[in-house]
């Protein structure tokens, strides 16, 4: 168990972490009081599910209105009056934020055609931070009705809540940038520069190695650990080492061994394992031709059934599923279906899972493949670790290759949002593996030695200098796999040329992520596929000192500045850094 110290803060301060995801959502919260140790703590009250209790999540379902307007939202949306207004007035029903993931992450089996549309006019950046308003809006309630003078503890920390958010870990720049555009929009942070600071972005692989120390992981990680958060779109894997004590005082730490993963590119979680039954015939189809039970209407209910109870209860190929969807009346013994329940043999349900289940194998090979540590146990958390049939299937292929897999005590769907907050306090990872190459993309001086020159030397130019230039060359200034401390600084020095002063007023670097498998990539025209635009970073150097050249009776101009990435968080900082009568000066991206 992890031993958490006291606050050191000079004031109160409210940490929430939101968990949106695709199938479910949830917060975590916890006050920090100056020396006082933290107690995180979940929400575990919603409207329309007051009468549940305990439950800590709620479906990430929306209803929009004709009119754009978001009209209900998480499990009020499930509400039969809810519903039957919603057919009434023509709502559109929003069920999942893959609208959002990286198109790099699309895989095969699913195009964009597969997932549900967004209502016309409406942006996945607008759903989000409608739900995100919606969170919010439920915590404050929850927090006022549970904690004694819940209103006024609110109020005396109103301007000091920090957000904790946390996304897939294939999501990357452009999708951070978009969640924190929806908070702003959400309203849960002004926008400016200090109401950024309070939002923190952490990936869901990380939040989830935070629940597992909070839980038993602290004791069993002897040696190299894979937490794979098996969630309902996504299935994301962190592989991570416990750094020795050298002292007993010194704080418990961890490094990443190896870049994180989602499922290798591919989306796999829970809900395609509902979709892959609609896929292959909406349960079947095929078998219930010709029973009064193969209205669309009942396929859709059944299908939605399975979704929600029957998926989740499978526990193995000797045993049938039965998805209800009527009453006592309805039968058709011919369709297996008595007593309003349909009946599937176990085998047919269990094929839905092999594709979820060998992604997740192939995974977790490939991390071990990439470790710089002998990995031995491997951590199932999320929504879908709940499912039986999923574990113990995990487990029987693993045990071979001598891994053992564990799914921590408590509520498993909740491992996000909890860990998220974690995360916030306790900063358990000291290091990190680049995922990518990262660098920038420049003009180099043209060098008739080298082959690759040669090929492109009808694309060289003169610069004003009057030295051939060839563009698309790429500069790494992070590889791949590099394990990365949170305070390191990674540059390269660059340079700006011009015959006009006026020209170098302002500097610029194209920083661009190389997903290849070449260890030292060196131009962004091949492999074009495998380089993805990350951020352009600007700097104003109209003050800068530019150096003045004159050759063969021309004059040009060179400032110098440096490329500096910060990688140590969760999230890439990129800087212009130069020299300006001897003090460092700094432009973010």
């Amino acid at each position: 168990m992890l031993d958490r110290q006291p606050y050191h803060g000079r004031s109160r301060k409210l940490v929430l972490a939101f968990d949106v995801g695709t199938t479910f959502s949830g917060v975590c919260y916890c006050f920090l009081d100056p020396g006082e140790v933290p107690k995180i703590q979940g929400v575990t009250r919603y409207p329309a599910q007051e009468h549940v209790g305990g439950e800590s999540k709620i479906p990430s379902i929306l209803y929009y209105d004709k009119n754009r307007k978001v009209r209900a939202l998480g499990a009020e949306a499930l509400q039969e009056h809810v519903i039957e207004h919603a057919e009434d007035q023509g709502w559109t029903k929003v069920e999942w934020k893959m609208h959002l993931r990286p198109k790099d992450l699309a895989s095969a089996h699913i195009k964009d055609d597969n997932i549900p549309p967004l209502p016309r006019g409406v942006s996945a950046i607008q759903v989000l931070s409608d739900f995100m308003a919606y969170l919010f809006r439920c915590a404050k309630t929850y927090i006022k009705e549970s904690q004694a003078n819940g209103a006024s503890i609110l109020a005396s920390v109103a301007g000091s809540i920090d957000f904790v958010l946390s996304h897939p870990n294939g999501w990357e720049g452009a999708q951070q940038t978009q969640i924190r555009r929806a908070a702003v929009l959400a309203g849960l942070i002004p926008d400016s520069a200090k109401g950024q600071k309070r939002i923190t972005l952490v990936t869901e692989g990380e939040a989830s190695l935070h629940y597992c120390v909070s839980s038993v992981l602290a004791a069993d990680a002897c040696g190299g650990v894979i937490v794979v958060d098996a969630g309902g779109g996504t299935i994301d894997l962190s592989a991570y080492s416990m750094i020795p004590k050298t002292t007993p005082s010194k704080a418990l730490s961890f490094e990443e061994i190896a870049p994180t993963e989602c499922t290798s590119g591919r989306l796999q979680g829970s809900i395609f394992v509902t979709l892959c039954t609609a896929l292959i015939g909406s349960l079947d189809l095929e078998k219930l031709k010709g029973s009064s039970f193969a209205d669309p209407g009942i396929i859709d209910q059944m299908t939605d059934v399975f979704d929600k109870t029957t998926k989740h209860r499978f526990r193995g190929f000797g045993e049938p599923c039965y998805i209800k969807f009527g009453t006592m009346r309805d039968k058709d013994p011919q369709y297996n279906i008595r007593a309003g329940q349909l009946k599937l043999q176990g085998n047919d349900v269990a094929g839905l899972f092999d594709a979820s289940l060998q992604a997740i194998l192939m995974a977790i090979q490939q991390q071990r493949q990439t470790s710089s540590t002998n990995v031995s146990l491997v951590f199932l958390v999320g929504g879908f670790a709940a499912n039986d049939y999923m574990f113990k299937q995990l487990q029987m292929s693993l045990a071979p290759t001598g891994i053992s897999v564990s799914r921590p005590d408590g509520h498993v769907n909740k491992a996000v949002a909890e860990g998220a907050v974690s995360f916030y306090i306790d900063h358990l990872v000291s290091s990190r593996s680049a995922r990518f190459t990262y660098g920038a993309e420049v003009s180099v001086d043209y060098d008739d030695d080298d082959r690759e020159h040669r090929v492109r030397k009808h694309m060289a130019y003169l610069d004003p200098s009057k030295t051939r230039i060839l563009a698309h060359g790429f500069n790494a200034i992070l590889k791949k796999g590099t394990l990365v401390s949170e305070t390191q600084e990674f540059r390269r020095s660059y340079s700006q040329t011009s015959s006009v002063r006026w020209d170098l007023r302002e500097a610029d670097a194209s920083l661009k992520a190389y997903r290849g498998a070449t260890a030292d990539p060196r131009w962004t025209d091949k492999e074009k596929h495998a380089f993805s635009h990350l951020c352009t970073v600007r700097a104003d150097t109209s003050a800068v000192s530019a150096a003045v050249h004159r050759e063969r009776g021309r004059r040009y101009y060179t400032i110098e500045y440096d490329v500096v990435l910060l990688f140590g968080l969760t999230e890439l900082q990129a800087h212009i850094r130069w020299v300006e009568k001897v003090r460092y000066l700094l432009s973010s991206a």
